[in-house]
């Protein structure tokens, strides 16, 4: 008789990787608790490990005696056996024989069946491709080692490549990073998240997922000797945004001040059961030998990546157009599973991490990746404003060469129109409020022969980006919002201000400003401090009342003017708007 239980409290079992059926638990002889010991375990304590997730147990009909069919067996399907007898009952009596379940009638027609995965030659082997490496020019990288506290704003603007090749930063002091503690294991994520949550995994061989594992299964098969694991898997798209593991993972600081999601997305549309792009927080799970073929990562987002233990080989291809191009005909072609890519570029670098290791690899860069023991990795991928062309490009070979929807960053389209959105009304501001210079800059940038009315196009995508995220109630505002005041805008489907909006077209604009001269006067009206009311003073009259008591204000006022001078030809004649805009400063002679 045989039998698979899980989470067997016993101490003795090592973790093996079953595919057997957890049958109904049985009663009266033959049945075993938990608490019993396979007769064949090893006595040493040191040699014990912890329970299995999914032991196979068998019966010996002589004895009654329940053995681990990893201790007794011989390797074959214990589903397989019809009667079964121990070593010791089989000696006692030769006569006993172990039988086996009649096999499964098979036909005989010949069947056309290809494995189109292992289809080239040499396909099934998981060495292949680090065997393949030897007879290759790799060359050693050029890229910077950084201090932590180096990698920040003031990095990108001042240095010209930032943001343009990978970095590595040796030490997470001063990288504003948090991670678990260096001994957090696999099967401490198993336990975090449930051993029964599914995660995809790849068989490394023909780098196509293999189906039906779980986190508890996942954490057997890396917790095996390595000369035990049948095949060589991995583990690189487990996201865990909003479990119990994100608590313990913080991106970089400089990966969160420019991460489109992290600043841009509706925070409102954040959380538990809101879908949302999650690629932030990411925990990869390798065992030795095991590597990812040579790609880009969805739609050329960026990717911090650190080591939490173990080590990662890194071989880069610099995103040049001929590179790219490169890349674009060999992916998802069938020179893919013949040709190394390496083979089609300029250069391949080379660069090993170790545990601490922080690497920030750019938008574009084309990678594969080498496990040369068990790793596990947090990282995440951010897509950001230093290098959108790059990502837009990496977005249209996506296209071209048809890679499938779950592949690809989630609500990319609308990400980056929400944060083109938002950075056109952030110009539009400068354009209102700047300094004369500022407004200067922002001016030269609008193509005035096409676009009339820049702030009020501006505000149009804005709102209509944040209809298409589902963002009804326009809760990300600034201006009125900011100080209280709640605007009230109805969806594409109720009308609105801005339903069918076209915007009026100028034949020219004029603009001029002036500075005022600054005056000095007192004056009986209130000052902010002085408690409530105060408003009402300064609200109904343009110039304030001058005082002559020992108890009036004594102010400072400087004032500019801005004027806008707008003209058309209408059906009838012309039409004219003159706007002036006067702003006060006043200050109190403290």
């Amino acid at each position: 008789m045989a039998q698979t239980n899980e989470n067997i409290s016993s101490e003795n079992e090592a973790p093996v990787v079953s595919h057997v059926k957890t049958p109904e638990k049985e009663e009266g002889p033959g049945s075993r608790s938990p608490e019993e010991r396979c007769p064949q375990c090893p006595e040493d304590r040191s040699e014990r490990r912890r329970p299995a997730r999914r032991e196979d147990w068998v019966e010996c009909e002589g004895c009654n005696k329940w053995y681990h069919w990893r201790c007794a067996g011989d390797g074959s399907d214990v589903n397989t056996l019809l009667r079964w007898f121990c070593g010791t009952c089989l000696k006692e009596d030769p006569s006993r024989v172990i039988t086996y379940k009649a096999p499964t009638r098979k036909s005989t027609r010949k069947r056309n069946q290809q494995d189109y995965a292992n289809l080239e030659a040499g396909m099934s082997d998981s060495s292949r491709w680090i065997n393949m490496l030897s007879e290759k020019v790799i060359h050693l990288d050029p890229f910077k080692r950084m201090a932590g506290s180096d990698v920040d704003i003031g990095w990108l603007e001042d240095d010209e490549t930032a943001m343009l090749e990978p970095i590595v930063v040796e030490s997470p002091e001063g990288l504003g990073i948090k991670m678990p503690p260096s001994d957090f294991t696999v099967d401490d994520v198993a336990s975090e998240l449930g051993e029964h949550t599914p995660v995809e995994v790849i068989d490394v061989a023909s780098q196509s997922a293999s189906p039906g594992w779980t986190l508890g299964t996942w954490a057997d098969y890396m917790e095996l000797e390595p000369e035990k694991r049948d095949k060589i898997y991995n583990v690189i798209s487990l996201e865990v945004s909003g479990t119990k593991i994100a608590e313990l993972v913080t991106p970089p600081k400089l990966v969160r001040d420019l991460d489109w999601v992290e600043n841009f997305w509706p925070s409102t549309r954040k959380g538990k059961g809101v879908v949302y792009p999650k690629v932030q927080l990411y925990c990869l799970m390798g065992v030795a030998k095991a590597w990812t073929d040579w790609h880009i990562d969805f739609a050329g987002s960026s990717v911090y990546y650190h080591i939490l233990s173990g080590a990662k080989t890194f071989y880069f291809i610099r995103p040049t157009p001929a590179n790219l191009a490169a890349y674009e005909r060999w992916s998802g072609s069938e020179i893919q599973y013949q040709t190394w890519l390496g083979d089609l570029v300029d250069k391949v670098y080379k660069v090993e991490l170790t545990a601490g290791n922080t690497m920030i690899i750019p938008a574009g860069w084309i990678h594969a990746v080498y496990t040369p023991v068990d790793t596990m990795v947090f990282g995440g991928n951010f897509l950001h404003t230093y290098n959108v062309a790059t990502q837009i490009k990496v977005r249209n070979i996506e296209i071209a060469t048809q890679v499938p929807k779950k592949f690809r960053f989630p609500m990319f389209s609308r990400q980056v129109m929400l944060d083109l959105a938002n950075f056109l009304v952030s110009e539009v501001r400068i354009l209102e409020r700047g300094s004369e210079q500022a407004k200067k800059e922002v001016k030269e940038q609008i193509p005035v022969d096409r676009v009339k009315d820049a702030p009020a196009l501006a505000r149009e995508l804005r709102w209509r980006a944040r209809l298409a995220l589902g963002n009804t109630s326009a809760d990300e505002q600034d201006g009125a919002a900011a100080n209280g005041a709640k605007r009230k805008r109805e969806t594409a489907s109720g009308g609105g201000p801005f339903r069918n909006f076209k915007p009026k077209v100028w034949d020219d604009v004029a603009e001029d400003s002036e500075v005022g001269e600054s005056k000095q006067l007192k004056c009986t009206w209130p000052k902010p401090s002085s408690g409530d009311g105060w408003t009402s003073a300064w609200l109904s009259s343009t110039e304030p009342e001058g005082g002559e008591g020992e108890d009036d204000n004594k102010m400072a006022v400087n004032y500019h003017k801005e004027r806008c001078v707008k003209v058309r030809r209408t059906q009838t004649g012309i039409e004219r708007h003159r706007i002036e805009r006067i702003v006060e400063h006043w200050e109190w002679d403290l």
